[in-house]
């Protein structure tokens, strides 16, 4: 098995991290959720155990490969998107025990004395959970590309794509998930009743693609999209926005 290489750490905002305890990202990330840095310096310091425990997982007793590599790295991705959403309410204090984590019980967390449940071993019972109870699509419906979009910048992207107007987000959905061009979107508003002529579905996509980055948090820009913080600041659109897999 070989681990994929994510560049995002090495980049100088995620080393700049490297001293903090595994408590102190967690608090700076609960506190600051307008920055992306301290979830991505999290996954960089620990998605080589995540990764690991799914590969290892894909195999069954007599070896035989259970799920394909490429769902094994769409789980890769849901386990890293289902730790972004329950990091925000972790104490390590009170943690969920692994055999409730994530189900419809986890709202009444069971007291756990403080220290005797690392970060490490929560991430762990977090990968339990989702490779259990993951429910992956065939192949021929997932359209994740790990190379692309890195776990991190996948969640960061959804949350942005959020903020987005609902047509513009369903260009943007067409355009990077199922790769349509200009000419098979504006065939397909007009089916539904909103005339636009391929230059325009251009025009609105380039738009789009604008209000998405600047819905990104800065450092999240900087980190993965190679903006400054002057062009954050200028909102100097780059139009390269990784594609968004399902």
């Amino acid at each position: 098995m070989q681990l994929p290489h994510f560049p995002e750490c090495n980049h100088s905002l995620i080393k700049a991290l490297f001293h903090h305890s595994d408590g102190e990202l967690v608090t700076l990330f609960q506190r600051h959720p307008e920055c992306g840095r301290y979830f991505t310096a999290i996954f960089c310091r620990y998605y080589p155990i995540v990764y690991t425990l799914i590969s290892h997982s894909a195999r069954d007793d007599r070896g035989t490969l259970s799920r394909t590599p490429v769902q094994a790295d769409y789980l890769f991705a849901l386990t890293w998107r289902h730790i972004y959403h329950e990091l925000g309410g972790l104490d390590l204090r009170f943690a969920k025990p692994a055999a409730t984590a994530g189900s419809p019980q986890s709202q009444q967390t069971a007291e756990v004395s403080e220290g005797n449940l690392t970060l490490q071993n929560w991430l762990i019972d977090m990968t339990a959970y989702c490779i259990n109870h993951a429910e992956l699509p065939p192949v021929e419906s997932i359209y994740y590309v790990l190379q692309d979009a890195s776990p991190p910048l996948w969640c960061y992207l959804e949350q942005a794509l959020e903020q987005l107007p609902p047509e513009i987000r369903l260009m943007i959905l067409m355009s990077q998930t199922f790769h349509w061009s200009e000419t098979r979107i504006s065939a397909y508003l007009q089916a539904e009743g909103e005339t636009l002529s391929p230059a325009a579905v251009k025009q609105r996509l380039q738009e789009g693609f604008q209000l998405l980055e600047n819905a990104l948090p800065a450092d999240i820009q900087e980190i993965y999209l190679g903006k400054d913080s002057a062009q954050t600041a200028n909102g100097t659109a780059t139009h390269s926005t990784p594609a968004i897999g399902r």
